[in-house]
């Protein structure tokens, strides 16, 4: 799966990632949802990490379109509350 992270560039990831990713992102909805600002900022951090240390990344000249596009380390709350589905940042 081809992720875009906003403001970064584009990295492929493998799909056996996804288990280790949702629960980060099951984290950051619970945090956004009791309004924990500093959970947000951590579990967001531990999130973008994550798919970069897990992914490998697209050169910069690479224009693949992507399957999951992620917020930028610096957005706000509300920007990403902007950007979520109904499972979160990242299906399934």
């Amino acid at each position: 799966m081809i992720v875009r992270i906003m403001g970064e560039g584009q990295v492929q990831l493998d799909d056996r990632h996804f288990v280790e990713l949702n629960k980060l992102d099951d984290e950051l909805l619970e945090e956004m949802e009791n309004g924990d600002e500093a959970g947000f900022r951590r579990t967001l951090g531990a999130l973008l990490d994550a798919v970069r240390r897990l992914g490998s990344p697209l050169p910069d000249d690479a224009l693949e379109p992507s399957e999951l596009i992620l917020p930028a380390p610096d957005a706000t709350l509300d920007e990403v509350r902007e950007m979520l589905g109904d499972n979160g940042l990242i299906p399934g």
